[in-house]
């Protein structure tokens, strides 16, 4: 796709949601940063009902680091993957203490050498927490890039560097949260809602037209950041 086409994409997009946020819910960049960890393969919906609470009790990585990996797994144990998270999780709090003040960097080279920290959670947490005009491609933005024709790819790094090769920088800064709530509630996998998308005139899915009287249906699950 080119990046005129594109640009008419991301123009419908924004006129639709000016200012998209993140569905989880954190207040500081190190509560960002566990959520995100915490959200692989998982949804919205079940990290922000485990940090409620953790995060009252152990908003700092000092803090998390004193519960334990035992008291941890308390907090995150409704959560896929809790055990190998838990340990990811201290592991960082440990790093952030030792290297960085007990600091998130804000750079992707240091982000990245966080135990459980890889590129995808690193660019949620420079364009979140950091304002860095960053896409992290997780499963819906691999769908959306892969569908609509915006930037194929077999890897998400290939969709990641098409994204960016074709999105107009002034809307960079909202690419992934864009393209993210339209893989989540429009774009879905199965069954895509082409009947309510905003930008299905745009999209070069070759069977959009089969889907044309899709619309949407409620409690869809949230995953990702």
């Amino acid at each position: 796709m080119n990046s005129r086409r594109a640009g008419a994409i991301f123009k419908r997009l924004a006129a639709a949601n000016p200012a998209p946020v993140t569905e989880l819910v954190y207040a500081s960049p190190f509560e960002l940063l566990i959520a995100v960890i915490l959200s692989a393969q998982a949804t919205d919906v079940s990290v922000n009902k485990a940090t409620a609470a953790l995060f009252r009790d152990a908003p700092t990585p000092a803090r998390m680091l004193a519960l334990g990996e035992a008291g941890l797994k308390q907090y995150i144990k409704t959560i896929g993957l809790f055990n190998s998270k838990a340990r990811h999780i201290l592991a960082t709090c440990a790093a952030l203490l030792e290297r960085h003040g007990g600091e998130v960097p804000r750079t992707r080279a240091a982000l990245e050498a966080l135990p459980g920290v890889g590129r995808k959670t690193a660019n949620v947490v420079l364009n979140v927490a950091f304002d860095e005009p960053t896409l992290a491609v997780d499963t819906h933005i691999f769908r959306v890039g892969n569908r609509t024709g915006l930037a194929p790819g077999r890897t998400p790094l290939e969709v990641e560097r098409g994204l960016l090769a074709v999105i107009p920088h002034r809307y960079l800064q909202h690419a992934h949260h864009w393209l993210i709530l339209h893989g989540r509630y429009t774009c879905i996998a199965r069954a895509p809602r082409c009947g309510q998308c905003p930008i299905a005139h745009l999209c070069e899915w070759p069977d959009k037209s089969r889907y044309a009287g899709t619309q949407s249906r409620p409690g869809q699950a949230r995953r990702g950041a």
